[in-house]
């Protein structure tokens, strides 16, 4: 045994958490989630939605939908009713975000991001949720905390190579599918 204080243990999960969508998703619903996953909470919980995987049948209706989403979030000060997405927690979480936001935009393409006023970007660390389209997953190299969201499609027959790319990144916390077919 051990003298003294007992020591503190702190564990942090997360990960590259991911929702599926294969052609049988409802796109109002599965947009709904996948706004409140990616984004609720500034995207800095840990369950948070990071990946979308949609297959290419519906991917071009739920990213217009995606889009209609995103222009009517209200990024503001957590005090108010209206507002639905808050600050981030700090500076460094801030810079980190509009890094790999950078990153994203030589190796993706914007989807859409939310509007953020000049006003209340000045007066706290409010970074606009925003949504892109990677080619692949491999681009990801580590978690990112906050409200970004990575929009993947594939093929019909390809969901066990998704699953197969999401089990090799060797981590991740949660994980949505949506479908309307049982066995999948």
């Amino acid at each position: 045994g051990k003298n003294g204080a007992i020591v503190p243990l702190i564990a942090e999960t997360g990960g590259q958490n991911a929702i599926v969508a294969d052609s049988s998703a409802l796109p109002e619903q599965l947009v709904d989630d996948v706004v409140l996953s990616a984004f609720g909470s500034a995207g800095q919980r840990c369950s948070a939605a990071r990946i979308l995987f949609v297959q290419q049948d519906i991917a071009d209706k739920v990213i217009t939908m995606l889009q209609g989403a995103m222009e009517n979030l209200k990024v503001g000060h957590p005090q108010y009713y209206a507002t639905d997405i808050g600050p981030v927690i700090d500076e460094e979480a801030l810079a980190m975000l509009t890094r790999h936001k950078s990153m994203l935009d030589s190796l993706g393409r914007k989807i859409a991001q939310a509007p953020l006023s000049k006003d209340i970007a000045h007066h706290g660390h409010y970074f606009a949720p925003v949504a892109y389209e990677i080619s692949d997953l491999s681009i990801l190299k580590g978690e990112v905390f906050g409200p970004i969201l990575h929009v993947v499609r594939f093929g019909a027959g390809q969901m066990a190579a998704v699953l197969k790319a999401l089990n090799d990144t060797g981590y991740g916390l949660t994980f949505g599918i949506h479908s309307r077919i049982d066995s999948v």
